[in-house]
């Protein structure tokens, strides 16, 4: 993929949000995806449709990066089907923060870890519902039925009974890094010398002098 040189930050929003699309595009090359805010579906939808990209080009790890405070179960649970069904590795790292659904794809990636201050929530998503009591008593169903599923995942991906996970989010449980270590949703808090973005040599945001 060739992409045009980037324009340097601009004082207005429109400048700013080339700057960071020019950067996003750069990372892509280097076979790094966002999970940046909410998980909701929109967003989802990017990270799954990048991380098959990713798959379908090449064969190397997939770095995730995550920095996502609430979202939607559905949302979760979409996501987590695509990373079931990647052919290559996926190295998720928590870079900021993971609250509520946003624990799920990190916790199933193959290879797990955070940045020593990042920070953790097990919490129910926040949802609103409105309709006749024949359609409220649907969506709860539906709504229990996919925590469970989701808790399942969780339950699963940490090696804790699913009831336990399901309390915990139920509490609205906080975790710094080490204790998401040792509760089962990373693998390893990085080190100094870890580096969190695998670029290549050559400088960020400048194309390559002319052979």
């Amino acid at each position: 993929m060739t992409l045009p040189p980037p324009t340097p930050p601009a004082t207005s929003g429109s400048g700013d949000g080339a700057w960071h699309r020019s950067v996003r595009e750069r990372l892509f090359e280097q076979r790094v995806v966002f999970l940046w805010g909410p998980l909701e579906d929109q967003v989802a939808n990017q990270v799954a449709a990048e991380l098959m990209t990713l798959d379908a080009i090449g064969d190397e790890p997939i770095q995730l990066h995550i920095d996502s405070g609430g979202g939607t179960l559905d949302a979760a649970l979409s996501l987590i089907d695509v990373i079931d069904l990647l052919g290559v590795e996926l190295q998720a790292t928590c870079v900021g923060q993971a609250f509520g659904p946003a624990l799920g794809p990190l916790a199933v990636a193959p290879v797990r870890r955070a940045t020593p201050h990042a920070r953790f929530r097990l919490s129910e998503p926040s949802v609103d519902a409105s309709g006749t009591a024949r359609d409220l008593e649907a969506w709860v169903q539906d709504h229990r039925r996919r925590l469970g599923q989701f808790c399942q995942r969780l339950a699963d991906a940490v090696h804790r009974p699913a009831d336990a996970v399901e309390e915990d989010l139920r509490s609205g449980r906080f975790l710094d890094a080490e204790e998401a270590r040792r509760y089962g949703i990373i693998d390893e808090v990085c080190g100094p010398d870890a580096r969190v973005y695998p670029l290549n040599p050559r400088p960020l945001g400048f194309r390559p002098p002319p052979s």
